[in-house]
């Protein structure tokens, strides 16, 4: 990095219950080791505060200290700190938001305060919500920087009118502070500022720079004080002690990150940040993916490039960047994972790990009659990956074979581009009908038609490869990718599994027709219920089998259609034989 001086900060903190029987305070600090995430992430303080009346705060403030800092060093390097703050509250807010709406007893729920500073440059960047607060101390001056979001309805009596997990929609304060060497930035709940006065606390951040201690210590300090007053409450103190800020400007590091060049057109033996490209994978108008190896480690990658027909398209310039951040949030073994490394980037572009093996498409290809029990397996690896995404409040969209690779049995989804993270103030587009298999073929047709389906929208294009999986063919016919109207949709018929594949019995069939309906009334909710009756007959689906017999019980089915298949092929090989 081109700065005068790094960043140098001491962090720490302390918490306890106090009096109480939990403590349902979380708070924390992450300081880099590496010079490049401090450099280009700088450092987090944060402290969040359960809400008493809510029987799980303690999970909600867990949850949002843990989460910030966890996605907060995955942003990619080009966001600026407002706006990676944004995408990642908005999205813890609307996980909380979702647990209390699942909480069965009602008026109980995830719900925290939250605050947050962001030490990056010369610059504190603040993230609040609630009761909880931060403060700057500065030449023995004490300044609250936030404010409480409580409503006052007695000289005894308030109650917070803002919160993390209280609405589908946050509303955050945010703010820049400019900083100075020397500065020390303190967080803490209201079991501390509730009780010790401002002048307290300045005597006790006092004493902490005179006497050299550490931000640790003090943090102690604070809490062992407002313990003595007689705190009531949880009580949490975070301190961090500035000694020097890097001095290069935030609003120039920012312009530098953001200017990024697309590179150029590579081939092999090009060289670009210490990658080397040893061939292209695949090229489109959009984007174009490399195998490169590390020069440094000898490792080998894919690099992810942006197309030049784009460099002028901010819309798709940030899609292009979400896109690495969409990946390192999804820890799945059955998805590709993003590379982070730590060195500066002089294009744009991201780094994935290399997957041997075939695609999903190929694979379909050259086992058009697979065995069963392999079949139903690979179904189950792809629904496990799509549940990744779906745990992180993302939905894949445009799931097909081709983004899908496999080796020895074992899959992994290795595609980003078309995935839509609730929460984050992101405006729903939907898949572009291109006119090609693999596309429009695979994808749900609501999202087609503008229609944000969510996972439901998923589960209608496992479903559909799935169908493919045990058929060779598509459940609506080839006609499907030609619709672009909801009437053109209406004239499309579904056709039977069994027709393809006899020896599929009525109720695995159904299972897969209710997956694929275009009415999300009549879908399935979620995957978990689509696979059970994939794998277990569902006895409203038998009533009318007139196998019934045959194939109520899954492992006589799985028995029975493995042996016709093995009988199919030892057939086909006898007559191959003798011609």
């Amino acid at each position: 990095m081109d700065t005068t001086q790094a960043l140098n900060v001491d962090g720490g903190f302390f918490t306890t219950a106090g009096i109480k029987p939990v403590n349902e305070d979380a708070a924390g600090v992450c300081i880099p080791e590496n010079e490049h995430d401090l450099s280009t992430k700088g450092i987090c303080a944060l402290v969040a505060d359960g809400v008493s009346t809510a029987e799980a705060g303690k999970q909600a403030s867990e949850t949002s200290v843990s989460q910030f800092i966890n996605d907060y060093y995955d942003t990619p390097d080009t966001w600026s700190v407002s706006h990676c703050g944004e995408k990642i509250l908005s999205g813890i807010n609307l996980k909380l938001y979702r647990l209390s709406h699942d909480f069965k007893v009602e008026g109980k729920g995830y719900l925290c305060t939250f605050s947050a500073a962001v030490i990056k440059s010369t610059t504190a960047h603040l993230f609040h919500v609630g009761d909880s607060r931060i403060y700057l101390y500065r030449d023995k001056q004490l300044t609250q920087l936030t404010h409480d979001h409580t409503v006052v309805l007695s000289a005894s009596q308030e109650f917070l009118s803002r919160a993390m997990g209280m609405d589908n929609r946050l509303n955050i304060d945010y703010k820049k502070v400019p900083l100075k060497d020397g500065d020390v930035l303190m967080c803490s709940s209201d079991g501390v500022h509730g009780f010790l006065s401002d002048e307290q606390i300045a005597s006790t951040l006092q004493k902490g720079a005179d006497e050299k201690q550490s931000a640790q210590q003090t943090s102690q300090n604070l809490c062992d004080e407002a313990s003595k007053i007689g705190s009531d409450d949880n009580i949490t103190a975070v301190v961090v002690n500035i000694h020097q800020l890097q001095m290069e400007s935030i609003d120039d590091f920012n312009s530098r990150l953001t200017r990024l060049p697309f590179p150029p057109a590579l081939s092999k033996g090009y060289k670009i940040d210490g990658f080397e490209v040893i061939s292209e994978i695949y090229a489109s108008a959009r984007s174009q993916l490399y195998k490169v190896k590390d020069t440094q480690s000898g490792r080998i990658m894919v690099m992810k490039t942006p197309s030049v027909n784009f460099e002028q398209d901010n819309h798709y310039i940030d899609r292009f960047i979400q896109e690495e951040w969409i990946g390192k949030r999804i820890h799945s073994p059955y998805v590709v994972k993003v590379i982070s490394i730590n060195r500066e980037k002089h294009f744009l572009y991201y780094l994935l790990e290399w997957v041997e093996g075939e695609t999903l498409t190929e694979w379909i290809s050259n086992n058009p009659q697979p065995d069963a029990t392999q079949a139903i397996n690979i179904v189950e690896q792809i629904a496990a990956g799509l549940q990744a995404f779906h745990q992180n409040d993302s939905t894949h969209q445009d799931l097909r074979p081709s983004n899908i690779m496999i080796n020895e049995g074992k899959i992994k989804i290795v595609d980003f581009g078309s995935v839509f993270v609730a929460g984050v103030a992101e405006i729903f587009l939907p898949i572009r009908h291109e006119g090609a298999l693999g596309t429009a073929s695979y994808a749900d047709p609501l999202y087609l038609q503008g229609r944000n389906s969510g996972s439901q929208g998923d589960l209608y294009s496992l479903a559909t490869i799935c169908y493919e999986i045990f058929t060779g063919h598509l459940p609506f016919g080839d006609k499907i990718d030609e619709c672009q109207t909801s009437l053109d949709y209406d004239r499309l018929r579904y056709c039977p599994s069994d027709e393809h594949n006899p020896i599929i019995p009525i109720w695995f069939d159904r299972a897969l027709q209710r997956a694929l309906k275009f009415d999300l009334n009549q879908r399935y909710l979620n995957i978990g219920e689509f696979i059970k009756d994939l794998k277990y007959p569902n006895q409203d689906f038998l009533r009318d089998d007139p196998k019934q017999e045959l194939t109520s019980s899954p492992i006589l089915f799985w028995q029975v259609m493995c042996g016709v298949w093995i009988v199919t092929l030892l057939a086909m090989v006898v007559l191959f034989s003798r011609t």
